[in-house]
């Protein structure tokens, strides 16, 4: 299976996590039934970065779970079964055998099956004078793999996390190796998001020809860590298709596969490219899809 096997019916659920896990899952489920109820043939449930848990370096540990035997793992796993509806379960963190904590997403294919697991390889560790510093390698462990995956009927999946959108070899190894669409659950801030979310949804999809998913968490009204927003999907071409606000709210799209063709037959990149000069990244890279 490659690229994307038909047109896609997505909702992207953008919600912020408060400090009560349970009610953060049970959030979660509210606005996922709510776009089921909205759109009955919903294909694809994508949530955000962090959505059982406060994003906050200090918490990490405090909200950590196994997988597969967390009640996270399990409440996403049971949903998708249930409703029969692939969900990529944005991020959490995870606690892992070696004792480590990572920032994990987990995607169920609409038997609740675990068809994919990404730790996020790039930790974000940024220091810009007078606006913020956060350091999230204080507590969490980096992931070592590309993922790329099939969901059934659907097509073949990139998944990354927030921060490893800025590291474009993520993109291309997911692209090259057959995937229509890149979805990215991410948390960028109030500082970052207005100048560098847009921008990086459009030059992922536009390189790579692809379908680009983001979702962040909404805005927090309680304080706390402030999430940029604007959830969207962003075509092969680099046109938005959906874009949300700020606040809580479900946005829906359609990835149609035409589209993506069309894309790559009218400028062949795959063709033209001189790996005689340049190396092709994911002839090297380290993928998988668990």
């Amino acid at each position: 299976m490659s690229a994307i096997a038909k047109t896609i019916k997505v909702a992207l659920l953008q919600f912020y996590a408060a400090s009560d896990k349970t009610a953060n899952l049970l959030k979660a489920q509210q606005l996922a039934l709510k776009a089921i109820k909205k759109q009955p043939d919903l294909d694809l449930l994508v949530l955000p970065e962090c959505f059982n848990s406060p994003y906050a370096v200090d918490q990490f540990h405090n909200y950590c779970e196994k997988i597969p035997e967390g009640e996270t793992t399990h409440f996403l796993s049971t949903f998708a079964k249930e409703h029969k509806v692939a969900v990529i379960g944005g991020s959490f963190p995870e606690l892992g055998d070696d004792g480590n904590v990572y920032n994990t997403s987990l995607t169920f294919d609409n038997t609740g099956k675990i068809v994919a697991k990404h730790r996020k390889v790039h930790l974000f560790d940024i220091d810009i004078p007078g606006k913020m510093t956060f350091k999230e390698s204080a507590t969490l462990h980096a992931g070592n793999k590309a993922t790329v995956f099939d969901i059934d009927g659907l097509g073949r999946f990139g998944l990354a996390i927030c921060y490893d959108i800025r590291f474009p070899e993520l993109a291309m190894t997911a692209s090259r190796k057959g995937a229509g669409t890149i979805v990215y659950p991410g948390a960028f801030n109030t500082v970052t998001g207005p100048r560098f979310w847009t921008k990086f949804g459009v030059a992922r999809a536009i390189d790579n020809q692809t379908f680009v998913i983001l979702c962040s968490p909404a805005r927090n009204p309680n304080g706390g860590y402030q999430a940029y927003g604007h959830s969207m999907v962003v075509d092969p071409n680099g046109d938005v298709l959906v874009e949300a606000g700020h606040d809580e709210e479900i946005v829906y799209a359609e990835l149609d596969p035409e589209i993506e063709k069309e894309a790559r037959r009218n400028i062949p990149l795959s063709t033209q490219r001189r790996f005689d000069i340049y190396r092709d990244v994911s002839k090297d890279a380290v993928a998988g899809a668990l």
